[in-house]
């Protein structure tokens, strides 16, 4: 992605955050990822670390409809994905979503909830799921645009993403056409 591209991106989130009512903290680390994909429109998120400690980790993120946040699980990770505002569609599979039967029951809004194989589960603002390691899922806004939260257990993007695609890349390859006006988490 340009730089310029990824410069408007991290302005229209930073407005939606605004918009949301979320102040967000001195120094935040900001990502934004095609997925190595190429197609920041299909494939895309805009990520902001508010915390990062050994025990946890949160996360706002912002995405527009149309952009998926592709299948993947973390090993470790357990995490709330919450949706902060507009309406988000999870996909759920208990294993890998080519091997996976059944259901698996995962909280939704703090009480157990039978999820059915490659079940949409659709959250409106406030609403979460709680995700456990090893659960397939990905995401995406049903709504015009959502902002989305993420409370987990200690953070790795580096060596916890494990996706169903091969070909995906948790960071953006930038090309570098105009100064940066926020540092990103993957910028050296």
């Amino acid at each position: 992605m340009k730089r310029s591209e990824i410069n408007s991106i991290l302005r229209e989130a930073t407005l939606k955050f605004q918009q949301a009512g979320w102040a967000l903290p001195p120094r935040p680390r900001w990502d934004v990822t095609d997925f190595g994909l190429g197609d920041f429109k299909k494939f895309g998120l805009v990520l902001v670390n508010l915390s990062e400690e050994p025990e946890y980790c949160e996360k706002l993120m912002f995405a527009k409809r149309g952009m998926i946040t592709p299948a993947h699980c973390h090993k470790l990770k357990k995490e709330d994905i919450i949706c902060r505002s507009g309406r988000l569609r999870v996909k759920i599979w208990s294993s890998h979503p080519d091997t996976a039967k059944g259901g698996v029951t995962l909280n939704f809004n703090g009480a157990p909830s039978m999820i059915s194989e490659a079940s949409d589960v659709y959250l409106r603002a406030g609403e979460r799921i709680t995700i456990l390691p090893g659960i397939y899922h990905e995401f995406e806004p049903a709504s015009d645009d959502c902002v989305i939260g993420e409370v987990s257990t200690a953070n790795d993007d580096v060596n916890d993403n494990f996706f169903v695609d091969e070909k995906v890349g948790r960071f953006v390859e930038i090309t570098e056409d105009v100064p940066a006006v926020i540092k990103l988490f993957s910028d050296k």
